[in-house]
């Protein structure tokens, strides 16, 4: 299979040209990475009067932000029960209705920027890939329902066609307050408007190190980077899954991951309808999920776990044959489809799963987001930048306990991920014959 490895994403977008020149030696704040969680936090804090750099290891957009499936949906990767079982029902009330708002955020920064980004609230439908989950899955948006009057909606077997042009799932669950963009064209967007409001962006400009620097009877912060030393009174971490040594600390409570996608050809407007009626953004309810999409321009774009590993070309393209086979078990109309596009990127995994936003060595930080993050990101990256001005954090993850791998334990953590997922694989095998398909949709990690 010849396969494109490239980001299909990045050929749609054109983002501003970063500030030339080196960095500013003295600014308000630093923000380290050109993401959505950093240009949003310097989009608020340069539409408020400060003076604000974001210094980018790479280029704008580099890592998740344009790599992602450019999929805005509302809850948290982990779902309500497990949410109420460990911090209770106010605070999951409280996680879940900052999902909402969080893309009701994102919608509204979008228009009045006037960002580009086919952004539309298509909805998303949560296929069950076995009778047991979709068992699961009814009971929870019922009890959804009665809790939060949520706007859940199941959809029988024999209804789901209406949804997904497949005929291996059992059911579902559809929520229409979810949307997608193009996340290449958002963050491009994101980083004008930044910029338009003052912010200002340099590219290749890794940081190195950050280190208490005292001055006028204050502590102030030397940020050392490739290009030159910026003090700043604040400092804003937003790497997510690029976290580096350069906040160790930080580093030890993220466990990076991959994920792979592909994108097709472009598809005919009747093949494209058959698979997606209503273009929804679809995931599915395995451990090692699927998650899959039409592109403004009738490509599926379809990704998953084919590596728990961040990427490298021979892992692209063995991760890219992996999802190939599977994207042909969902949909077998696509066998002779062929991939045009193929690329990795890496997640922001916290031990806990959860997002957590706050202030660590006297540093304030937002990550975490676990392939929920591109309305997530864009609202929690506002929040930690208006509460550098003294406003109150109007979210609940600043409270809840964010604990990092002891002393020596990350790096074995990291290299224990296949370990993992080779379990995760076998309870979806189990799941599968359990529900009498054999384990054939059971996907292969490398």
């Amino acid at each position: 299979m010849n396969v494109h490895i490239r980001n299909y994403w990045l050929d749609t977008a054109s983002p501003p040209s970063p500030s030339t020149g080196p960095p500013p030696e003295r600014v308000d704040v630093a923000v380290i990475g050109a993401g959505y969680t950093g240009l949003s936090a310097a989009h608020w804090l340069a539409s408020h009067g400060t003076r604000v750099v974001v210094l980018e290891a790479e280029s704008i957009g580099w890592g998740a932000s344009s790599r992602n499936g450019g999929m805005v949906l509302t809850g948290l990767k982990l779902g309500i029960d497990t949410l109420r079982a460990r911090y209770g029902a106010d605070a999951a009330y409280r996680m879940y209705a900052t999902s909402l708002a969080s893309i009701d955020y994102t919608e509204a920064l979008i228009l009045a920027g006037g960002i580009v980004c086919h952004f539309t609230r298509c909805g998303h439908v949560a296929v069950a890939s076995t009778p047991a989950h979709f068992e699961r899955a009814a009971r929870a948006v019922d009890a959804m329902s009665r809790e939060y009057a949520s706007a859940l909606r199941v959809v029988s077997r024999r209804e789901l066609a209406d949804e997904v042009g497949s005929e291996i799932y059992f059911g579902g669950v559809v929520d229409d307050r979810s949307g997608g963009l193009n996340p290449a064209q958002y963050v491009a967007g994101l980083a004008r408007v930044a910029m338009d409001a003052g912010a200002e962006i340099y590219e290749d400009t890794r940081v190195t190190r950050i280190v208490h620097a005292p001055h006028q009877g204050q502590t102030d912060y030397d940020v050392v980077t490739t290009r030159g030393h910026v003090i700043a009174r604040e400092v804003v971490i937003a790497t997510g899954g690029y976290t580096d040594g350069a906040v160790p600390r930080l580093q030890r409570r993220i466990l990076p991951i991959g994920s792979y996608i592909i994108a097709t050809e472009p598809l005919s407007d009747e093949l494209a309808h058959e698979l997606s009626p209503r273009r929804r953004m679809i995931f599915d309810s395995r451990r090692l999920l699927h998650y899959y999409r039409l592109t403004p321009d009738n490509r599926m774009l379809f990704g998953g776990r084919a590596a728990f590993f961040p990427d490298t070309r021979r892992r692209i393209a063995e991760s890219a044959a992996i999802l190939r086979r599977d994207l042909i078990a969902v949909f077998p109309q696509l066998r002779r489809a062929s991939i045009d596009y193929a690329w990795g990127g890496t997640l922001d995994f916290c031990l806990d799963t959860m997002p957590h936003a706050g202030r660590l060595d006297g540093m304030s930080y937002a990550l975490g987001y676990a392939g929920h993050g591109v309305a997530m990101s864009t609202y929690l990256g506002a929040q930690i930048a208006a509460q550098l001005s003294g406003e109150p954090a109007q979210h609940p993850f600043a409270d809840i306990p964010f604990r990092g791998a002891p002393a020596g334990m990350h790096e074995a953590l990291r290299r224990g991920l296949p370990i993992v997922a080779g379990w995760y694989k076998l309870r979806d095998w189990i799941d599968d014959v359990a529900a009498g398909t054999g384990g054939r949709r059971a996907g292969s990690m490398v």
